[in-house]
C-alpha cells in the first residue's frame, strides 16, 4: 500500500538546465521545452524526505483536447515500467534529500509533437490532479529511434540548428545567392509555430484526431505546407502573388526574414501576409520545420517545369515573332523544401527514408488541398512516380521534357523539337558548414542524356501509362552572352547561325525580348529587330544583339529575367523555321558590409554598409535593411530619399548581439529604379568575459 504524498511544497521545472541538455536553451530560457526521446529532470520541493516504496506519486501529461491514451495524447505514469495503449512515458527517481527530490521523464521517441499540460497526483484514492506547468515537446534528430534521426552532428547543426542561410534564385546560367534570416530560436517564434498547427483545417476539424497525428514528421510536413499558403482560406501564413501589383502588402523580393512574416502573421490575427512567392514561402516553411525539430533545407531548380496536365511533358507554343505562349510553364527558377524523415507508409525497408520534397508554394492541390509532399528524392530519382506524395508533380518539376511548336498565322502548329535536357537543372541548396552553393542534380535525376536518365523517364512515364513520342531534329542556332550583364549596362548578346545542309538558304529573321516573372510568365516587350540573312552550306554566322539599359530598367522591378528569343523562317518556304533562346538575368551592382571589431555578446559592435549608384541618373526612394537573429532582435531601417549619379552612401548601425555562435547579418537595398540589391556577411559572437 502507498501512503500519499501530500507534502509536495514546490517543482522546479529546471528549464535552463534542460533546455541546454535538449538543445533548445535558444528558443527561450523561461520556457521548459525539450525533444522526444531524450530524458528531462523535474525536482520537487517537500517537508519531508520521499520513500518511493511508500509514497504515492503519478505524473500525468496530455496535450490537446480530449487528450487519450489510446491517441497517444495522455500519459499517466508512476515509477514502475507499464504496458499498455497508446505512447509510454517513464520515469526514474534521480536523487533525494531531506528536503527534496529529482525525477527523470522521458518522453517516448514516437510522442506527439506540441505544447503540453504536467500534472501530479499524490494521493492514491483521489480523483484530482495537481498543476505543475507545461512544457512543449519537440522532435529528435538526435535520437535514434526517432524518425527525423541524423546521424551526422555537422547536419544537424545545419540543418535543424542554424538560423541563418543561403537561397538561390536567378537562373541556371546566372545563379545569384541570396542571404536569408530564418529565425527559429526568436523567442516567440515557437509560440507562432504551434499557433500555426492549431488553425490548420485538419484540427479545426477534429483537434483530438489532430492533435494525435503530430507524432509523424509526415502528417506535421503536410499540414505546415499546406498553411503556410493561403489559397485554402486556411488562415495561412502568406497569401502568393505574381502579377507584380504589390501596393496593398510588401513586394516579395523585399522580404529577408522569416521572423518578421510570421510575427505579422499573428498581428493579422492569423490572417494573410502579402505578399510571397516561392522562395519566401519556402524560407519560412524551413524556420516552422527546424523550430519543431525537423531537419531541413531550402533547394533551388533551376529551369523548373509545372506540368497542369501530368503528362510529364512541358509544351512551349512560340508564334513567328518568337512570343511565348504557354499552356504548361517553366518557371527560371523555383523553391521548395527538403525535410529528412523516414518513409514507414511507403515501405518496410529504409528505401525510401531520408530527404523528402516538401513544397508550400501553391501549385496544384494534393489530396483537396494546396500542398505537395513530402515525396522521396530516391523515388523521384528512380521514376517510381506510383508512391505518394505528389511524386509525379514533382518528377515533372525535374525532368519533364520540352515540346517546342512553332505558331503558324493560321493557327496551325508544326513541333520543332523536343528538348530533354533543359528541365531540371543546377538544383541546389547551401552546403553544410559554408554558404558554398551545393550542386544535388544528382539526387533527382542521373546525368543527362545517359541510358539511366533516359531509363528512368520511361519508367516514370510507364507508371503512368504514357508514352514518349520522339525528338525531331533541330537546326543550329545559339544565343550566348558577350559579357555578363549587370543592371546599369546595356545588354550585349551574339546570336549564332549555322547551316548544317548543302544548300544555301535565305532566311527572314526575327529577334524579339520580353521581361519575364521568374514563373516563366511574359510581363512585356523590351526589343525586336528584324533582318534577312544569307546563309551559306555548312557555314556559320553571327548576329550582335544590343539591348540598351533605357529600354529593360524600369520594366525589371517586378521581373526576374529577360527572355531573347530569335525565330529564323526560311524565306522560300515559310513552314521551315528555326529558333534559339535565352535567358538573361542582370548582376546587381555591389552591396557591401564591412564589420568593424570583434563581436561580443551584449557588447556595442559598429557595421558599415556601402552602396554606389551605378546609374547615369538618380535613384529614388532608397533604404537600407539590416536583419539577423541573434544580432538584431528587429529590422534596422535607413530611408535615403534620393542618391544622385555616381554618389556613395554609407549607413553605419550600432547594436549588441545577443546570441552567441555564427550568426549572418542580411543587408538589402531597395529604390524606386531596379530591383532588390542584397548582400550578407558571417559574424561569429563570442561570449563576454563578464559572463
Amino acid at each position: 500500500m502507498y501512503r500519499p504524498t501530500n507534502n509536495l511544497l514546490k517543482v522546479q521545472l529546471n528549464c535552463e538546465k534542460n533546455n541546454k541538455e535538449h538543445r533548445t536553451d535558444d528558443i527561450a530560457p523561461n520556457k521548459l521545452i525539450v525533444r522526444r526521446g531524450k530524458p528531462f529532470q523535474l525536482t520537487f520541493l517537500t517537508e519531508r524526505p520521499f520513500q518511493p516504496t511508500q509514497d504515492y506519486f503519478e505524473i500525468t501529461v496530455e496535450t490537446g483536447p480530449n487528450a487519450s491514451e489510446s491517441k497517444g495524447t495522455k500519459s499517466s505514469f508512476g515509477f514502475q515500467a507499464r504496458s499498455g495503449p497508446g505512447k509510454p512515458w517513464s520515469m526514474q527517481l534521480i536523487s533525494s534529500t531531506t528536503t527534496s527530490f529529482t525525477v527523470s521523464i522521458c518522453p517516448p521517441a514516437n510522442a506527439c509533437v506540441g505544447l503540453y499540460s504536467l500534472s501530479v497526483k499524490t494521493t492514491p484514492s483521489s480523483a484530482s490532479l495537481t498543476a505543475l506547468g507545461s512544457l512543449i515537446i519537440l522532435f529528435n534528430p538526435w535520437c535514434e529511434d526517432d524518425s527525423v534521426y541524423m546521424v551526422k552532428e555537422e547536419e544537424r547543426r545545419e540543418y535543424v540548428m542554424s538560423e541563418q542561410g543561403m537561397l538561390y534564385t536567378g537562373s541556371s546560367d546566372s545563379i545569384h545567392a541570396v542571404g536569408w534570416d530564418f529565425g527559429q530560436f526568436e523567442d516567440d517564434v515557437i509560440d507562432i509555430c504551434l499557433k500555426l498547427l492549431d488553425k490548420n483545417p485538419k484540427c479545426v476539424r477534429n483537434a483530438a484526431e489532430d492533435f494525435s497525428a503530430r507524432c509523424s514528421p509526415i502528417y506535421v510536413g503536410r499540414v505546415v505546407s499546406a498553411m503556410i499558403n493561403v489559397n485554402d482560406y486556411d488562415n495561412g501564413v502568406l497569401a502568393g502573388r505574381w502579377d507584380g501589383s504589390y501596393s496593398d502588402g510588401v513586394n516579395p523580393g523585399s522580404w529577408s526574414s522569416s521572423v518578421e512574416i510570421l510575427r505579422k502573421w499573428i498581428q493579422n490575427g492569423c490572417g494573410p501576409v502579402k505578399y510571397g512567392q516561392c522562395w519566401v514561402f519556402a524560407a519560412v516553411m524551413c524556420t516552422v520545420l527546424r523550430c519543431l525539430g525537423i531537419p531541413c533545407r531550402v533547394v533551388t531548380n533551376f529551369d523548373s517545369a509545372h506540368d497542369t496536365n501530368t503528362n510529364l511533358t512541358v509544351d512551349v507554343f512560340i508564334n513567328e515573332n518568337g512570343v511565348e505562349e504557354k499552356e504548361d510553364s517553366i518557371w527560371n527558377f523555383h523553391v521548395w523544401v527538403e525535410a529528412w524523415m523516414k518513409r514507414p507508409d511507403i515501405s518496410d525497408s529504409s528505401l525510401y527514408d531520408g530527404w523528402q520534397v516538401l513544397d508550400p508554394t501553391p501549385q496544384e492541390k494534393s489530396e483537396g488541398s494546396y500542398c505537395c509532399g513530402p515525396a522521396p528524392l530516391k523515388a523521384i530519382l528512380e521514376g517510381h512516380t506510383n508512391l505518394k506524395y505528389d511524386v509525379p508533380f514533382v518528377f515533372a518539376e525535374v525532368n519533364a521534357d520540352v515540346v517546342k511548336w512553332i505558331v503558324h498565322p493560321d493557327g496551325s502548329r508544326k513541333k520543332l523539337r523536343t528538348d530533354t535536357s533543359s528541365v531540371g537543372n543546377r538544383i541546389s541548396t547551401k552546403a553544410v558548414g559554408t554558404d558554398r552553393r551545393l550542386d544535388i542534380t544528382n539526387l533527382y535525376k542521373h546525368q543527362e542524356g545517359s541510358k539511366a536518365e533516359r531509363d528512368e523517364f520511361n519508367n516514370a512515364m510507364r507508371n503512368m501509362g504514357l508514352s514518349e513520342d520522339p525528338a525531331p531534329a533541330a537546326v543550329v542556332m545559339k544565343i550566348e552572352e558577350v559579357v555578363k550583364p549587370v543592371t546599369g549596362s546595356d545588354i550585349k548578346l551574339n546570336l549564332t547561325l549555322r547551316n548544317t545542309g548543302s544548300t544555301p538558304q535565305t532566311l527572314i529573321l526575327q529577334i524579339n525580348a520580353q521581361t519575364m516573372r521568374y514563373t516563366g510568365t511574359p510581363s512585356g516587350n523590351i526589343y525586336k529587330d528584324q533582318k534577312e540573312i544569307q546563309l551559306q552550306p555548312n557555314k556559320e554566322q553571327s548576329v550582335p544583339i544590343t539591348i540598351p539599359f533605357a529600354d529593360y530598367g524600369e520594366k525589371m522591378l517586378n521581373n526576374n529575367s529577360i527572355k531573347v528569343s530569335a525565330v529564323a523562317k526560311n524565306a522560300k518556304d515559310p513552314k521551315e523555321v528555326y529558333m534559339a533562346d535565352k535567358d538573361i538575368v542582370p548582376h546587381s551592382p555591389p552591396l557591401t558590409i564591412t564589420v568593424k571589431g570583434t563581436a561580443v555578446l551584449y557588447n556595442d559592435l559598429i557595421v558599415e554598409v556601402m552602396f554606389e549608384n551605378p546609374l547615369s541618373e538618380t535613384l529614388k526612394n532608397c533604404s537600407i535593411t539590416l536583419a539577423g537573429s541573434g544580432l538584431l532582435s528587429s529590422p534596422e531601417i535607413s530611408q535615403i530619399a534620393t542618391l544622385n549619379a555616381g554618389q556613395r552612401v554609407r549607413v553605419i548601425v550600432t547594436f549588441q548581439p545577443y546570441r552567441t555562435g555564427l550568426k549572418k547579418l542580411v543587408a538589402d537595398f531597395q529604390c524606386s529604379n531596379f530591383t532588390k540589391i542584397n548582400a550578407s556577411c558571417n559574424i561569429d559572437v563570442k561570449p563576454s568575459s563578464r559572463n
